[in-house]
Order: structure tokens, then sequence, then C-alpha cells
């Protein structure tokens, strides 16, 4: 301990506040010059399945026999209403010949409608004769930002030969010709542009939420601004430190997880340094000397604000347990932001307040009532009395009526834990993407003039062992979910292996078609089984393509929620029965947080379906919104609770929860006001995914900071006593008269 405060001593000295800021000006300024931001070394395209996962396996055998088809396709779906024109698809012809002449960037392929007849040509129309769509194969693997160049390119091309302006006319107008890229470059294109354009005014959108939050409540803008410069340095350190990393090859980032980053830290951020301010502004109040009163913030609040970072760091890095890349991806970046907001908080906050001093809380600067006293004295006023504060109040009520408040508060979030069960879940991208957006306008068309299905074929391949394939084309065609099934073609490596294209009658993006992916796999297996004599060929059928890719992710995403979350408890409770060393306050802190989290996702979803209207959420929130909610969650508890460890040694139990959430209610009510509205912020993005995982976490947050940690927890450990601190010791203080008591 004596170690601890000559630590705190040195930061916040005369001299080594001053070298403390230099310090983290210096660090900021020389690693953001010397390392690559890691905004630069984003990479939006990488892998999320390992090689092993069969949809993988498939991709493999169909780059090595199949090479002129490995490439992914980009969609050109050219609609007229009425019907098409002998001059469009006169037209189309001419764009695929400059395009197989004069390739685009990254351009691997286009199908030479040039060289067809025009009824062969025509036969490719829909029913209706209104539209056609044209596959434009690109590299496998290839840059985003070079494919989005080239599809800028084609559409440039397209325009200029079909004339008008194709992409800017509604695919629904009465006249004129309209044009779509859609496909699974076109989506992942679009996606990869909603999460950069969203970065900047993310970071824009944040910073004031929060400078605005702080100066409600605080109405300091002096205060205000400390949070920010502590979350501004950490985030200045942070972004190079990742950005060398991926340059090093020892991580990926991609702008998603930078862009959820962004918000963590200035949530989580902002609340560290609230902690200790708040311990600042109450020892203010009671010490004339602001060093004296800044030393005893920080014994008082180190200790839980490096608990609650570690709490957060660990939980956070459990992801490194994933196996789908995106939930690895998001380890790093998270944990190693949340461990320098910690450090920033213990190390530059205490000097920036030692610095500004109680001119940190202009123009209510809090005072010892001996220095308002003479305050008032000076000005010829009254001295001003003490209002009782609303978390006050509120400690009174959960002490004097705690099974009252445990069942009130337990009914209520189990009914909204209720609503959970409901919850739809889909992988089905395109439904995060506004209605409007190109990739999903053109998947629509698709959509309502051929079979969805041919959106993203199933690529369905197979070693017949010198088989008959058409027993396996004549078994998936007369399934009732297979639209149409294209003639084989024959392994340039391997003759003996063939590959097929199956449409299926529904999104192939959806929850239905990703649980036909282990059917289709048997059934091709049973056809081939057939006509070989019953030679099991199981270990001869590759099932590849987006819908079987969706399943492999469905199926690794179950995996790794499974792993995660077990690990995710265990280190929590690891950390808090050595931080507490209480079995019994351990379990019902885990307990609480767990229940708050299926009241979150109970409550998300009533808004996200009965409000907005959706049907379903991305799959990848629930596990998300456990890891963020479940560690966030136990930062508030153990705040409030070593507040109430604290305070029992000098006081009854009962006072000491009374004042523990009284000193800590403003506080962690603030906080949590302030890490919710962060998370809110995800909502006003045009990306459905963090529209939804925003509003579940934001919802988490907030039923922790108003129902859990004010009423749940404080009433839990009034009722359990002194077996609360079981197996640890609790010596009972006694209660003492005060001077107006009659006794």
């Amino acid at each position: 301990m004596p170690m601890v405060e000559r630590f705190h001593s040195s930061v916040t000295g005369r001299r080594g506040r001053w070298i403390t800021l230099l310090i983290w000006l210096v660090l900021a300024v020389v690693l953001t010059v010397t390392l690559p931001a890691v905004g630069d070394e984003e990479v939006n395209n990488a892998a999320n399945l390992s090689d092993s996962k069969p949809s993988e396996q498939a991709a493999a055998v169909d780059a090595r026999e199949f090479p002129s088809d490995s490439g992914t396709p980009a969609l050109l779906v050219l609609h007229r209403e009425g019907g098409l024109t002998a001059d469009d698809l006169a037209n189309l012809q001419k764009l695929t010949a400059q395009w197989e002449t004069a390739p685009l960037p990254e351009q691997v392929g286009v199908p030479p409608l040039h060289k067809l007849p025009m009824p062969a040509l025509q036969a490719e129309l829909s029913e209706d004769g209104s539209t056609i769509v044209t596959p434009v194969l690109f590299a496998t693997g290839a840059e985003t930002e070079t494919v989005k160049e080239s599809l800028d390119q084609l559409r440039k091309d397209a325009a200029a030969t079909l004339g008008g302006d194709p992409f800017g006319t509604s695919t629904d107008a009465a006249e004129g010709l309209s044009a779509r890229i859609t496909g699974p470059v076109g989506i992942q294109v679009d996606a990869t542009g909603l999460f950069q354009n969203a970065d900047v005014s993310l970071l824009i959108a944040t910073v004031l939420l929060v400078l605005i939050i702080l100066l409600l409540i605080y109405r300091s803008p002096v205060l205000a601004f400390i949070p920010l410069i502590a979350v501004g340095f950490a985030y200045m350190v942070v972004g190079p430190i990742l950005g060398a990393m991926a340059r090093e090859g020892w991580i990926e980032v991609d702008s998603q997880g930078i862009s959820i980053m962004t918000v963590l830290l200035f949530g989580a951020g902002t609340d560290y340094c609230l902690f200790l301010i708040s311990q600042f502004r109450h020892h203010l109040g009671e010490v004339a000397n602001k060093r004296e009163a800044l030393m005893k913030a920080l014994t008082g609040s180190a200790g839980a604000i490096a608990m609650s970072g570690l709490t957060v760091v660990l939980s956070l890095s459990a992801l490194l347990f994933a196996q789908y890349g995106a939930y690895h991806r998001f380890a790093v970046p998270f944990s190693l932001s949340i461990l320098i907001m910690a450090i920033a908080s213990l190390t530059l906050v205490p000097a920036l307040l030692a610095i500004i001093g109680r001119a940190s809380f202009y123009p209510f600067v809090p005072r010892t009532p001996e220095m308002i006293a003479e305050r008032a004295r000076k000005k010829g006023k009254p001295v001003p009395s003490k209002k009782a504060s609303r978390a006050g109040r509120i400690g009174r009520i959960v002490v004097r009526r705690p099974w009252a408040v445990v069942l009130s508060t337990v009914i209520l979030l189990g009914v909204l834990a209720g609503f959970s069960s409901q919850m739809k879940v889909t992988f089905d991208i395109l439904s995060s993407f506004p209605e409007d957006m190109e990739s999903r306008e053109g998947f629509t068309v698709i959509g309502e003039q051929f079979s969805e299905g041919s959106l993203a074929p199933v690529r369905v391949i197979v070693d017949t062992e010198g088989g008959d394939v058409k027993a396996v084309t004549d078994r998936l065609s007369n399934l009732p979910y297979v639209a149409s099934v294209s003639e084989p073609e024959q392994g340039q490596v391997n003759n003996q292996i063939a590959a097929m294209d199956v449409n299926l009658t529904m999104n192939p993006y959806s929850l239905e078609a990703m649980a036909l992916i282990p059917t289709l796999h048997d059934e091709a297996a049973a056809a081939l089984t057939a006509s070989s004599s019953g030679a099991a060929a199981e270990d001869r059928v590759w099932i590849g393509g987006q819908t079987a890719e969706q399943y492999d992710t469905k199926e690794t995403g179950d995996r790794d929620t499974r792993v995660i979350i077990p690990i995710v408890i265990g280190l929590i409770t690891l950390l808090l029965l050595v931080y507490l060393r209480s079995v019994v306050a351990t379990a019902y802190l885990i307990g609480t947080v767990i229940l708050s989290y299926f009241a979150a996702l109970g409550l998300g979803w009533i808004i996200i379906h009965y409000v907005l209207g959706a049907d379903a959420i991305s799959g990848s929130i629930p596990l998300y919104a456990f890891v963020f909610l479940v560690a966030l969650g136990e930062d508030y508890n153990i705040f409030m609770i070593s507040s109430i460890w604290d305070k029992r040694k000098r006081m009854p139990l009962k006072q000491a929860i009374s004042e523990g959430v009284s000193e800590t209610g403003s506080v962690i009510t603030s906080a949590g006001i302030i890490l919710a509205g962060t998370f809110a912020v995800l909502a006003s993005l045009p990306i459905q995914v963090l529209v939804h995982f925003g509003i579940v976490t934001a919802v988490g947050v907030l039923l922790d900071t108003f129902i859990v940690r004010p009423f749940l927890v404080p009433a839990i450990t009034a009722l359990l006593g002194r077996a609360a601190f079981w197996p640890g010791k609790h010596e009972e203080v006694k209660e003492q008269p005060t001077a107006a008591s009659p006794h």
C-alpha cells in the first residue's frame, strides 16, 4: 500500500503532475508521428472462417479444379418495365465485349454475351422479358478498395454505353432503363462503404454526445473537457499501437471493430474518469487541501477503477478463444483500448485534477462546510442547508424494504428476460443494409424476376470416382426447394470431379436456406453412393458458395458462444473472488448481471421487433452483447460494492449500504447515461446490425444503471447481512448515537 501511495503522490506532486502530462503528450505525438494509423491498416475482406471449415474446403477444391470460375461475381442487373429492348441487349453485348478486351482491375472473367446470337441472349431474360443479370467475376481475395474502383469504372462504362442515368433510375420506374450492381462483390463493397463513411461521423457524434451530457449533468465546462482530454490521449496512443501491430501481421483490424472500439473507448473511458472525479469532488467537500482530497480520492477509487478495467480487459480478451474471425479480431483492439484508458484514468486524470484543482468544477466549486460558512459570512448571507439527494433516499428505501425491492426488480427483469426467448436471429447481411442501397435493390429485382437463389447459387462439387454424375443432378433437381441445377462441369486436374450450381427457391442468405446445406450434402452423397455400387460417398461431396459459408458462420458462432460465455463468467468470478473474498457476494453479483443481460435482450427485442418492425437481429449480437454487458455491468457493481465494503468497516452494514448507494449513486447514474448514450449513437448509423447492437447494449446499460445497481444488488446485500461476506469475516459495528439522539 505505501508503494501505491508513493505512486499516487508522484503522479499528483508539484512536479510529478506536469511530468505525467508531458509523458502522455510526448507519447501521443511520437506514436502518432512514427507509427501507422490504425485506419490505414484496416482489412475489410479478411477471412472469418478457417481453412478447416467445409465451405472453405469446397472453395479450395473449386479453385483447383475450376480456376476459370474461381472468381467472385458482381451481378449487373438491367431492368425495364414493359420489357428490355433490342437496343438494351445490343448495348449489353457491347459492354461484355469491352470488358473482355479491356478487363477492369481485378476482373478475372465475364460471360461472352457479345458472341451469342440475339435469340440466345433473349432466352436469358426473365419470364416477362424485363430483366437480365450479367455476372462480372473478380479475383477472390482482391482488396475491397480496388474492387470498389472497378465497380465505379463499370458504372461509368455502363452509363456511357446504355445511355441516360441507369444507376439513378428507380427500379420500379414506369419508363427508363435501371441498372444495379449486387451479388457477393456488390454486397461486400456496399458493406465496407457503410462502415468507412460511418467512422468520422461516429467519432464526431460520440464526442459531442459525451460533451453535452457532461455539461448537462455537471454544468462545468472545465470538468466536461477533462474526461474527453484523457480519452483523446488514450485514443491517440492506442490507434498507432494497433496500426503497428496490424502492419507487422500480429493482428487484423477492420472498420467495424474500430468503429465499436471508438464508442467503447469514449463511453467506458469517461466512466473511469468520472469514478475518480466524483471521489475528488466528495473529498473536496470534506478537506480544505486539494492535494489531500485528491490523494484520498485516489486511495478510495484506484482499486475499484483498476479492478473494473481488469474485468473488462480480461472479458474482452476472451474473444481470442473465438474461431470466427470477426469475433477474434475484436479481442485485441477492445481490450488494449480499455487497458490504456484505465492507465490514463489513474495517471493522466489525477495529474489534470492536481493542476486545475477546485477550478475543475467551476462554477459549482465544492467546498468544506467551514469554507462555505466563511464564504457566506463574507457575503453577509445565511449558510445554505444541504439537501438530501435522490440517491440517499433510494439507499434508505433499499435497507428498509429489501424484500419488496428484490421481488419487484426480479419480477420486472424476469418479465423482460422472458421476451428474449422470442428473439429471432438472421445471418442475412442484406437485411443490415438500407432499403435504398444499390446491392439490396438489385437483389430485390432478382428475387422478383428470377429465383432469389440465383443471387448466390450453392456450389455442389462431387468426386464421382467413375460413377454417374447425372444421378446427382437428377436427384438435386427433384428436391422441392431447388429451382434449378446447372449442367455439371468437369474438373481440370481430376476429370472425375464435377461441379454444379444449385439455385434455391428462397433467399440464399436466410436461415431456412442455411439449414438445407447438410441436407444437400446428404442428398448428393446418397446419389453418389447409389451410382457407385454402394461405396460410401460422404467424403466425396463438397458444398460451397455464400449459403454454405453462412451455415459454417452460424455453426462457428454457436461454438464460440458455448466456449466464450463460460470463459467470461469464469474470469469475472475469479476476479471478484480475489477482490471481494466472498463466495456469496460473487455469486449474486454474477447472477444479477446475467439476469440483466437477458432482460436487455428481451427489452431490446421489444424495441427492435415491436417498435422498429424488424423480423430478426444479427446472429452475432447476443454474444457481443453478453461480453459487453456482463463486463461493463460488473464495472458498476464493483464500484458500488467497493464503497459498501469499505464503509462497513466503520459503521453498521445497513448504514454502509445506504451511504454506499448514496455516495456512488450520482456518479454511476451519470456514467451509465454517458455509456448508454455512446452505444445509442450506433443506432444513428445506416447499418442495421450496429443499430440493433447499439439498442441492446444501451438498454442493458440503463437497466444496470437504474435497476440492478441502485436497487437489486444493495437490497440483496441487505437481506443477506453478514452472510454476504462469507467466507470472509464481518465484524459487526454498532451504530453510534449522534449528538442529536435522545439516547
